[in-house]
C-alpha cells in the first residue's frame, strides 16, 4: 500500500456479518470463559508498524497483539458502532477528529488516560468525556498537493490557496476523494466549511466543480490514479493529501521532491486511540493504549505510518524538516460543531456534488 491509505472507500457491511466477526475475534474469550492473552487491536487499513515494535509491545506487557485491518477512519468508526456491546476486538487506533465525537456520542468506548502521556499531547485532547475515552497518538494536516514539475513544464505557477483554486487557470486540475467515502476527503470539506463558514461553503463548492474538480472514491484512487506525479500516469496535478506527502516524492539520487503542499489549505487530522466498551481484554488495551505515546512508538511513526507524533521531543527524519513543513495556521473546526453537523454537511455536499 502507498504512503497514505487513509481514504479507502467505507465497505456496506451488515450487523450480522460484524457480529460474527467479533464472536470469532482473537480477543474473545476461549472455551472455558477465561480471557486468553492476546489483545486485538482494531485499526485503519493503513496501520504499518514494524516487527520489532510489535515485539516490543509483547515483551514489555506479555500479551501477543493481533490486528484487524477495518477501513480508513469513517468506515473503522462505522464498524465500531455497528458492533457496540459486542467489539471486533479490545482496543481501536486510528479514529481522528472528525468522527471522534460519534465514537464517543455512540458509547463505543471505555475510559482510559495514559498516566505518562506526553505533555506536548494535551494540546491535542479532545474536550469533556472524549478526552477521557480517546488519546491523542499523532497527527497530520490534509492540504492540496501540487506537482511541483507539471507546473513548471506548463510554465503555470501553483496555486497557493483555496481561492485560487477557483481561476480558470486551474479548470480541470484539481481531484479530491469524496467527503462521503474518505476521510481525507472529508478533511478537505471541513477546510471549506472553516475558510468560508456555513453559509459560503456550499457556493465556493458549487464554484470549484464549476471549474472542473473531480471527486473520486477515495485517497488511493486521487493520488495514485489521477494525480500526475502519484505514479499512475494521471492528468490531474492538482490532489487533496497531506503535508507530509512531499518526501516520498523525492526520485532517487535527487535531494528534492517533486510536489509540495499548499499550507494555506489544509485541515488539521488528530488521530487517537482507545479501550473498547466491552472488551475481552480491557487491560491489554489499556497496556496498548499507554504503549502507543510511549518512546518506542512515537519514534516509530513518521518513517511508517508519516505522521507526526504528538511527542514533540521525538526526532523526525531529516528531510520533514526542509520538505514535510506542518501549515502554520491550518483551518481548524470544533469537535462539537462536527459532531453536530457531521450528517447534515455530509448530506448537503452529496447535494451539491451530485449534479
Amino acid at each position: 500500500m502507498s504512503h497514505r491509505g487513509r481514504g479507502l472507500l467505507a465497505a456496506t457491511i451488515t450487523v450480522a456479518a460484524l457480529a460474527a466477526l467479533a464472536a470469532c475475534s482473537p480477543g474473545a474469550t476461549n472455551d472455558s470463559g477465561e480471557a486468553n492473552d492476546t489483545v486485538t487491536l482494531v485499526t485503519h487499513d493503513s496501520w504499518s508498524v514494524p516487527d520489532e515494535v510489535i515485539a516490543a509491545f509483547e515483551e514489555e506487557s506479555g500479551y501477543r497483539l493481533e490486528v484487524v485491518p477495518s477501513g480508513d477512519a469513517g468506515a473503522l468508526t462505522n464498524k465500531l458502532v455497528l458492533t457496540k456491546g459486542n467489539p471486533l476486538g479490545d482496543a481501536v487506533y486510528g479514529i481522528d477528529n472528525t468522527f471522534a465525537t460519534r465514537a464517543v456520542d455512540e458509547g463505543v468506548l471505555a475510559e482510559h488516560v495514559p498516566a505518562d502521556l506526553p505533555a506536548s499531547a494535551e494540546q491535542y485532547r479532545l474536550e469533556g468525556a472524549a478526552g477521557d475515552q480517546l488519546t491523542p497518538v499523532d497527527w497530520g494536516d490534509v492540504c492540496v498537493n501540487a506537482d511541483d514539475r507539471w507546473f513548471a513544464a506548463h510554465d503555470l505557477a501553483p496555486p497557493r490557496t483555496l481561492d485560487d483554486l477557483l481561476d480558470p487557470a486551474y479548470e480541470g486540475l484539481l481531484v479530491t476523494p469524496g467527503a462521503s467515502s474518505s476521510s481525507p476527503g472529508f478533511a478537505f470539506l471541513l477546510a471549506t466549511i472553516g475558510k468560508y463558514g456555513v453559509d459560503g461553503w456550499q457556493d465556493y463548492w458549487t464554484r470549484l466543480l464549476d471549474n472542473g474538480a473531480k471527486i473520486v472514491s477515495d485517497w488511493s484512487e486521487a493520488y495514485e490514479v489521477d494525480f500526475t506525479a502519484g505514479g499512475g500516469g494521471g492528468d490531474r496535478p492538482l490532489v487533496v493529501s497531506y503535508h507530509s506527502s512531499p518526501p516520498f516524492t523525492i526520485p532517487e539520487g535527487e535531494r528534492r521532491p517533486t510536489t509540495s503542499a499548499l499550507l494555506e489549505t489544509c485541515f488539521r487530522q488528530v488521530e487517537y486511540a482507545g479501550v473498547l466498551e466491552g472488551a475481552a481484554n480491557p487491560e491489554g488495551a489499556k497496556a496498548l493504549v499507554d504503549f502507543m505515546v510511549g518512546e518506542t512508538f512515537q519514534e516509530a511513526l513518521p518513517e511508517n505510518m508519516y505522521v507526526v507524533p504528538v511527542d514533540d521531543t521525538v526526532d523526525l527524519p531529516p528531510l520533514w524538516e526542509k520538505w514535510a513543513r506542518p501549515a502554520p495556521h491550518p483551518i481548524t473546526v470544533p469537535a462539537e460543531e462536527i459532531a453536530e453537523h457531521r450528517s447534515e454537511w455530509i448530506r448537503a455536499w452529496s447535494d451539491v456534488t451530485a449534479r
